[in-house]
């Protein structure tokens, strides 16, 4: 499963970006966090994904800490 970090979170949106070594930073919606709110997430926290597909392209699904 891959790793990042948090990028930047948009909490009144609902959204944010995850940044990873591998990929290009990828978006994450609230609706893709599992055992974690996003008000409970801080830019620099360390998260496992799964890449999925959106209709812009990557995202990121199935997002918790590591």
């Amino acid at each position: 499963m891959p790793q990042g970090k948090i990028k930047r979170i948009v909490s009144e949106r609902g959204f944010g970006f995850i940044a990873t070594d591998s990929e290009n930073d990828l978006f994450f919606h609230h609706s893709a966090l599992q055992e974690v709110t996003i008000e409970e997430l801080t830019e620099g926290t360390l998260v496992d994904f799964e890449i999925g597909r959106g209709p812009k392209g990557a995202r990121a699904e199935a997002v918790r800490r590591a």
